[in-house]
């Protein structure tokens, strides 16, 4: 099979990509309005970008209408992205398996200004360095600040954008991250994104040596 991306439509695009790119971590993300209300999404489409400076990305997609999302408009700094305007900050939180049906719960398209953090059964925690709460039930929360928005296709239905964060402030639950910074994934139980409505845990894990130890037998 070889396919030309442009031939097929882009919900079959989508299809192929998280059928493809996996598994997906969450950033599970929370952000407040200019007028204080809160929201909170989650998007599998996430990385680190690098640390120094400690940064990170996530893509939330417009909406079916070409309209930006909540989380896109509360995220946007206050000047320079074109008919956004928001706060400049949010918060990545992590998910652990225990969190994984009120994570996808939050994906519901409620009303504008009713929280998720409600809908779900969640708690919102105050920040130390930004506005946005983050999920006090969540193991792992990374506060940000916007660096950059990239928006690829403004207005287009499902167009793709970008938000670039630098980390301000760590949260992490007690005895989640040694002496040495190293995270312990057990304690994490983190899930990842499969296609559809499919996640897998980390469970399951096994190491591999760097480089040329690697091909040794």
């Amino acid at each position: 099979m070889d396919l030309d991306p442009q031939s097929i439509s882009q919900a079959d695009r989508y299809k192929l990509m998280i059928g493809a790119i996996v598994p997906r971590p969450i950033s599970w993300v929370s952000t407040i309005s200019p007028d204080g209300r809160l929201n909170l999404a989650p998007f599998s489409f996430f990385s680190g970008v690098g640390s120094e400076p400690m940064a990170l990305l996530f893509c939330p997609a417009n909406k079916g209408d070409g309209e930006p999302k909540d989380t896109l408009k509360n995220a946007a700094p206050s000047v320079g992205v074109p008919g956004l305007s928001g706060t400049g900050e949010f918060v990545v939180n992590m998910v652990s398996a225990d969190l994984g049906t009120r994570m996808s719960a939050t994906a519901e398209p409620l009303p504008y200004g009713e929280s998720e953090f409600d809908f779900a059964g969640l708690t919102p925690a105050p920040s130390s360095a930004v506005k946005p709460p983050r999920v006090a039930e969540a193991p792992l929360a990374f506060e940000c600040r916007t660096m950059q928005v990239l928006r690829l296709a403004p207005g287009v239905p499902d167009g793709g954008n970008i938000v670039i964060g630098r980390v301000v402030r760590i949260h992490a639950r007690d005895g989640l991250v040694n002496a040495r910074n190293h995270v312990d994934p057990a304690l994490l139980d983190a899930i990842g994104r499969l296609g559809g409505a499919s996640y897998c845990t980390t469970r399951d894990r096994f190491e591999i040596p760097r480089g040329r130890d690697a091909l040794k037998p």
